[in-house]
């Protein structure tokens, strides 16, 4: 399938000398959620606002469902919807009157009936007549991804989107996200919060010093990279890791009461059944166990310090 957003070889490079991005290659999947991870100053922002038309690029081109954002510039913007970081509002104008503007402006025709679905699915009907200066800051968050919806896009860009605000607003515009997704809209996602990204997104990228360090799809990422620790709580101490159990790179602690063993699924050691196993020949005994694996944090972590 031809992707929706194409970007290749994408660089920004200001009149500083500084280097934003560096020759970026991207496809966005049709109806994806992708999850844009990287830390502060990676060059997040800076790709979407290319992509948006805020920001010039200094090379490389980017088409949006075919069209390219530069000669086909209206086309590709029309499919775009944007919720920036920063809340950018007219204070003294409705909630309301500021979604039917935003429509307006991309030469959509009125359609009450359409805002009004987008207000009650953000929980703004009943603010529908306030002023934007009168809501509080998840409200405004709020009024904001309604502006961007406003036109229907088939492309969403949501920059952060959670940053500074409530659970409630969190899990209902998740809730949303996964609606618009059945819809068939795609949606681009920068978030600091990476459980949402491992609860929400279907492929991942990774963004450091303006470069694409990894695109993968999520559960493989997971898979590749993850890894798993089973603890175990031992009958009786031991003073050591008994010769036999040597290749399964075991930890002991040091009260001798606890045994880790660390694995992944791209590991040559032996499974957990065989560990199990070969604990019983050698006559050691366990009173409990746990099992946890690796988050999708931890490996973005593990990989931006990896390329630093």
């Amino acid at each position: 399938m031809q992707p929706i957003i194409s970007i290749s070889g994408v660089s920004k490079t200001y009149a500083s000398g500084f280097s934003a991005l560096k020759k970026i290659d991207l496809d966005i999947r049709r109806g994806e959620i992708f999850a844009l991870l990287g830390p502060n100053g990676a060059g997040k922002t800076t790709l979407i606002s290319i992509v948006c038309g805020i920001v010039n690029r200094s090379s490389g081109t980017v088409t949006v469902d075919g069209h390219d954002i530069g000669t086909a510039y209206r086309a590709a913007r029309g499919l775009i919807g944007l919720v920036p970081q920063e809340l950018t509002l007219d204070a003294f104008e409705t909630v309301r009157a500021t979604v039917n503007y935003s429509r307006g402006l991309f030469g959509k025709p009125a359609n009450p009936a359409f805002v009004e679905k987008v207000l009650r699915d953000l929980s703004l009907w009943e603010k529908r007549d306030a002023k934007a200066i009168t809501l509080s800051g998840g409200m405004k968050r709020r009024l904001m991804i309604a502006k961007a919806l406003s036109h229907e896009p088939r492309v969403l860009f949501l920059d952060e989107p959670t940053a500074g605000v409530d659970v409630e607003l969190r899990q209902d515009m998740w809730a949303m996200v996964r609606r618009l997704r059945e819809d068939g809209v795609t949606i681009i996602l920068t978030t600091h919060y990476i459980e949402e990204a491992q609860a929400m997104a279907d492929r991942v990228g990774v963004i450091n010093h303006g470069e694409i360090i990894l695109v993968e799809d999520k559960d493989e990422l997971m898979r590749k990279l993850g890894r798993k620790r089973l603890e175990l709580e031992l009958r009786e101490p031991l003073g050591a890791v008994p010769a036999p159990l040597a290749g399964y790179g075991l930890e002991l602690a040091a009260d001798g009461g606890r045994l880790v063993y660390t694995y992944d699924d791209q590991s040559e050691r032996p499974g957990v059944a065989s560990l199990l196993r070969d604990l019983g020949a050698a006559g050691i005994e366990f009173r409990d166990l746990a099992t946890n694996a690796s988050t999708l944090e931890e490996i973005f972590v593990g990989l931006v310090r990896e390329k630093a």
